[in-house]
C-alpha cells in the first residue's frame, strides 16, 4: 500500500475513533496480532484502543485531536496532535485514575507513529505530555492563584 493510502488510513481511525467516538473502526484497521508498543507485551491492542477511547470519552465527552503535522513514509506515519476536552468524567488511566472530575478545559500534545501494512495498522508507539495534564488537572483554580498571589 501507499504512503498517501496509509496517512488516510490513520487520518480516518483518528476522526472516527478519538473525534467521533466509533470505536468500530478499530475492527476493520486493527489486527488480531497489532502491538502497542506502550503497553506490556501481550495485551490485545484491538481490546485495548476501544477500551481507551471509551474511558476517554467519558472523562472528556467533548474529546478531540487536532493534528498539526503528518509524515508518511512507506509503512509509517507518524503524527503530531493536540488533545483537548473538558474533565467532565473520571479518567481511569494511571496517575489520573484518582482525580476527582474537575470541569477544566484541557489542552495536551502527543506524537504518534504507526506501522500499516496491507491496510491494517500492526504497530502503534505513542508520547502525550502527562505532565502537561497532571498539572492541568491539579493546579489550584485561577482564583485560588489570584488570591494568593
Amino acid at each position: 500500500m501507499s504512503a498517501e493510502l496509509n496517512r488516510q488510513l490513520a487520518m480516518q481511525t483518528l476522526e472516527r475513533a478519538f473525534n467521533q467516538g466509533d470505536v468500530s473502526i478499530f475492527d476493520e484497521v486493527i489486527p488480531a496480532q497489532g502491538v502497542d508498543h506502550q503497553e506490556t507485551p501481550g495485551t490485545d491492542m484491538l481490546r485495548h484502543l476501544k477500551d481507551t477511547v471509551s474511558m476517554m470519552r467519558r472523562a472528556f465527552p467533548d474529546l478531540h485531536f487536532e493534528v498539526h503535522h503528518v509524515l508518511a513514509e512507506g509503512d509509517i506515519v507518524a503524527f503530531h496532535s493536540t488533545m483537548t476536552g473538558t474533565h467532565l468524567g473520571r479518567f481511569d488511566i494511571g496517575p489520573f485514575r484518582e482525580l476527582p472530575p474537575t470541569g477544566r478545559k484541557i489542552r495536551m500534545r502527543h506524537m504518534h507513529f504507526l506501522r500499516w501494512e496491507d491496510g491494517k495498522n500492526t504497530d502503534l508507539w505513542h508520547l502525550m505530555d502527562t505532565a502537561s495534564l497532571m498539572r492541568q488537572l491539579t493546579a489550584p483554580p485561577p482564583e485560588a492563584q489570584a488570591a494568593n498571589g
